[in-house]
């Protein structure tokens, strides 16, 4: 790799807990969410090039490489805000699929603003950054820390918890897929979690909340709502299940679903149980701490 190309994974998370507890004046909603960064990842390389020219090319066809995706969005912010004149060739190879709760995309336009800043020699501050990743998408701040982290406002206030013990993921994207827009306008009011709940789970960084991840530690507000809009969902959390996971929950606002499982071992042989349908694609992961998402992406402090 010379000093002009750089390489960086773009990972996936999923929620451990996801309350929505109302709308507010502005039209967002409120929430508080437990976020967890999986193995599961997309690769971006990233080269300078002369002029302040911005090219994005992927793998995946049905993935837009224009103005509107949000590598080009992040580029484009953090060139006009420390570097006008840099430019730069962006490939993204597709792993983590779209609408489907996992964060691909705010992922990939955190990891762009790393990324590029490093490359350009760019010095924005780390305020400068988050502000720029929150006017990208709610998710984005997230993926500028890793690891597990509570969420909560309209998600882009971010606090990092002590990372969660490790655990072995089966993330199931069944042929279905739920924008955040579509979740979120499919919410009814007897869908919503009281305020109460942000009080709880902003106490959780105490472990309990992770010795003991079943099915009634693991609540989302988005799950009456996915099974409504895609019946699908619910067969695949019956199918996890039924394979040996302790438990399974939609992975956020999106139609993936991941299901818990106590060793590598148990894992392998739910892929060898789990009846698939047409259609679905499986990714066995473990969940990322903090200290190897920074290492993965040559982020220090």
């Amino acid at each position: 790799m010379s000093d002009q190309t750089l390489t960086a994974p773009a990972f996936a998370k999923i929620n451990w807990n996801l309350r929505v507890l109302g709308k507010r004046p502005d039209n967002y909603h409120e929430i508080a969410t437990i976020l967890q960064t999986i193995s599961v990842h997309d690769t971006l390389t990233f080269t300078v090039v002369e002029g302040p020219h911005l090219i994005l090319s992927c793998d995946d066809r049905s993935v837009p490489s224009g103005a509107e995706n949000l590598v080009i969005r992040a580029a484009r912010a953090l060139q006009e805000q420390s570097a006008p004149n840099a430019g730069a060739y962006i490939r993204l190879e597709k792993r983590i699929p779209p609408a489907a709760g996992l964060g691909g995309g705010s992922s990939d336009a955190a990891v762009t603003l790393l990324a590029l800043a490093n490359l350009w020699g760019a010095r924005p501050t780390v305020e400068e950054l988050a502000e720029i990743a929150g006017k990208l998408g709610a998710d984005v701040p997230f993926f500028l820390h890793g690891g597990t982290g509570l969420a909560t406002g309209i998600g882009k206030d971010i606090t990092e918890l002590p990372d969660a013990p490790q655990r072995f993921l089966l993330v199931i994207k069944p042929n279905a897929s739920i924008s955040s827009a579509q979740a979120y306008a499919a919410l009814k009011a007897r869908s919503l979690t009281t305020v109460e709940a942000k009080t709880i789970l902003s106490s959780s960084q105490r472990s309990e909340f992770f010795d003991n991840l079943d099915s009634d530690a693991l609540q989302n507000d988005f799950d009456e709502v996915a099974l409504a809009l895609e019946p699908e969902i619910g067969r695949v959390k019956a199918a996890l299940v039924k394979a040996g996971a302790r438990a399974s929950l939609l992975a956020g606002s999106g139609s993936a679903v991941f299901g818990i499982f106590d060793s590598g071992d148990a894992l392998e042989r739910a892929i060898q149980a789990i009846e698939l349908e047409a259609g679905w694609r499986v990714f066995p992961c473990k969940t990322l701490p903090r200290s190897l998402y920074a290492n993965a992406l040559g982020l220090s402090g």
